[in-house]
């Protein structure tokens, strides 16, 4: 996922907190993992602790992999995904 399209998607969940707060924030968490992926990177390498690299370097693709998932469901109708047209 480009920032733009993280962007986009954030900002559809803060417009739209008041009637999906639970989405608001699994979006927040999902963004927190990325985060901690990309500030425990250097640690890490730093330190040398490879289950960590490892680790972390899973982290970067929490969000496209969310989004893949929701889409998923999305196209199975087994869960609603209003914000995958922020997307586009």
């Amino acid at each position: 996922m480009t920032l733009d399209q993280l962007h986009a998607v954030k900002q559809w969940h803060v417009s739209h907190r008041p009637l999906r707060p639970v989405e608001y924030h699994v979006w927040d968490a999902v963004l927190t993992l990325w985060v901690i992926g990309w500030m425990g990177l250097p640690a890490s390498l730093i330190l040398r602790l490879p289950l960590a690299i490892g680790a972390c370097v899973l982290l970067f693709f929490v969000p496209g992999g969310y989004v893949a998932l929701r889409r998923w469901l999305h196209r199975h109708a087994r869960l609603r995904c209003d914000w995958l047209t922020s997307l586009a």
